[in-house]
């Protein structure tokens, strides 16, 4: 754990916070197991092959369609596909476009993720903030043991972190600033906007990332679990 963003003390945040807010794909869901695992059936063997390349564009490109006009994620989804088919020229069966989106709410959470969030769940709010649509999220929830309070989705502001949409909402909406944390995986997507509009952020470092940014977390933890275990005084 590693103190890095001057909001004062990690034990105060935690003292004054009542809602705690997470990413969830990537942060609750384990996103990149998942994307492997369905654009392996779209497109067979020869994404695992060349995993890194393909990551990479992936990251690029979805972030240039979010970036552009608002569609749904599920319309996100499928121009991502065709793209990373035409980049990598690879043949795109019909209808298998829409394949993301569908297999999308069976990807699984992390190992950690249900314990954490119903230990969290007898302390605190729980809100999710997610680049989604409502109905691909419903699936997701499925998975989850705990209702979460609120949840904020990019159909509901109509923008993609890492705009300021979500987190305005959830700062006008469901507790404002000195009451709420958010935690995240991606520091791009959460913690850059977190870091703008003055929201304390834990960053949840799973894969033993370097911070390459001018972000700065509150804190950083490497699983839920451990960031569950200081939240609830275990």
């Amino acid at each position: 754990m590693q103190q890095a963003y001057g909001k004062g003390s990690f034990k105060d945040v935690i003292r004054r916070t009542t809602t705690i807010t997470f990413d969830c794909y990537g942060t609750l869901i384990d996103w990149s197991a998942g994307l492997w695992r369905s654009f392996a059936a779209i497109f067979g063997p020869v994404v695992t092959e060349r995993k890194l390349e393909w990551f990479k564009a992936y990251v690029r490109v979805e972030a240039e369609v979010e970036s552009g006009p608002y569609r749904s994620y599920r319309e996100v989804l499928a121009v991502v596909t065709e793209r990373l088919a035409r980049e990598f020229d690879l043949p795109l069966p019909v209808g298998q476009k829409d394949m993301l989106a569908e297999m999308l709410p069976g990807w699984a959470p992390f190992p950690d993720t249900n314990d954490a969030l119903t230990r969290l769940k007898q302390r605190f709010r729980l809100g999710v903030l997610s680049n989604i649509d409502k109905d691909l999220f419903a699936g997701t929830a499925m998975q989850f043991g705990v209702a979460f309070d609120f949840v904020v989705t990019a159909e509901d502001v109509r923008s993609y972190k890492p705009a300021h949409g979500h987190f305005q909402r959830l700062i006008d909406a469901h507790g404002g600033i000195d009451t709420a944390l958010h935690v995240a995986q991606s520091l791009y997507h959460d913690g850059a906007s977190a870091n703008d509009l003055g929201l304390a952020f834990a960053w949840i470092n799973r894969y033993k990332e370097r911070n390459h940014t001018s972000v700065r977390p509150l804190v950083e933890f490497p699983d839920l679990r451990s960031f569950a275990d200081v939240m609830c005084g275990d």
